[in-house]
């Protein structure tokens, strides 16, 4: 089977019960469901890509990440975040390059336009130019309609629940789409005699997608645990020390595990034959991702390119060249 995060046609094969706009999704916009499952392999990619040093290193295989994602630990945050983030950002590229017909790119005119409107609101004056005159223009990216799109297909099977898991996946889901939304930046172009900035054009544009997974896993460092308030309907912070979470934190209720060893109860796969780095004392050290157990040196020869020289005005040649080099993986 796929073994992405959220398989979307899988999603689709359920809304046979379901009313409303996810089903509108499923049933009548396949091109948009293309990209949302693209979405779905960004935010995949650069989970793994934060987590590559790491006890849990956002396993794809599929067994473990099911049991994974039925808990509700910071690592489920994450995932849940980068997903709903990686949506947001596929459906608003394909928008931009015209890949949808449902949308187009954000022409931003000088009035009347709400995300000119949000330009000009304190966050994003950051970024704006100050010198000479400038004005809305060029074609920015439609963030907006990336947001509404991840929302509905991501939040629409829950939003009548109120239980804790649900809350906190929510809640997580939307601090990934912030983590695009709101840190879009003015990009802008010269236009005068020469290249002089008689005139700029400017236009709003996301992010790098490696930016929000950065952000994310700061947040994810910094999860908040939470329980159930006695209304029902919200969560309150564990520890009554502890500052609320805002719309941009990432949220658990569950402890994780440490990962060390193989577990089909949690879905942890263990570190034994992972590589690791004898040096070093963080994360991605011998010690920490070994879990104290040792591990193995040997020397392997690698295959690289050495000697390389210009020949004429543009072509580089070559020699193949082996190298030894110490691996080390867990015992």
């Amino acid at each position: 089977g796929s073994q992405l995060v959220m398989d979307p046609m899988l999603v689709c094969k359920k809304t046979r019960r379901l009313k409303g706009k996810l089903a509108d999704i499923c049933r009548k916009e396949p091109s948009l469901l293309k990209e949302i499952a693209k979405g779905v392999q960004v935010g995949t990619r650069e989970c793994q890509y934060q987590f590559r040093n790491r006890r849990w290193n956002c396993t794809t295989v599929r067994r473990s990440l099911k049991k994974i994602l039925l808990r509700d630990t910071r690592e489920t945050g994450f995932v849940n975040a980068i997903t709903a983030a990686g949506v947001t950002y596929a459906v608003t590229r394909a928008c931009t390059m015209g890949d949808l017909v449902e949308c187009s790119c954000d022409k931003m005119t000088s009035k009347g336009n709400r995300l000119a409107k949000f330009a000009r609101t304190v966050e994003a004056k950051k970024s704006l130019p100050t010198e000479g005159d400038w004005e809305w223009g060029g074609c920015g990216d439609n963030v907006n309609f990336g947001f509404k799109k991840s929302r509905e297909f991501m939040d629409a099977p829950y939003r009548k629940r109120s239980d804790i898991k649900t809350l906190v996946k929510l809640h997580n889901n939307d601090a990934g789409r912030l983590a695009v939304r709101n840190f879009m930046r003015t990009e802008c172009k010269c236009h005068g005699l020469s290249g002089s900035c008689t005139v700029r054009t400017c236009w709003r544009k996301m992010p790098p997608f490696r930016e929000v997974g950065n952000r994310l896993k700061e947040s994810f460092d910094g999860a908040a645990k939470v329980i159930p308030s006695n209304d029902g309907h919200s969560f309150i912070t564990e520890g009554p020390t502890i500052k609320p979470p805002g719309r941009f934190d990432l949220i658990y209720s569950e402890d994780s595990p440490d990962f060390c060893k193989p577990n089909r109860k949690t879905g942890s796969l263990g570190t034994t034959g992972r590589q690791c780095n004898s040096t070093s004392p963080g994360v991605e050290g011998c010690e920490l991702l070994c879990c104290g157990r040792g591990y193995d040196t040997r020397i392997v020869k690698e295959k690289v390119n050495c000697q390389c020289r210009f020949r004429w005005c543009c072509e580089v040649t070559c020699n193949t060249c082996l190298v030894k080099k110490t691996v080390n993986t867990c015992r």
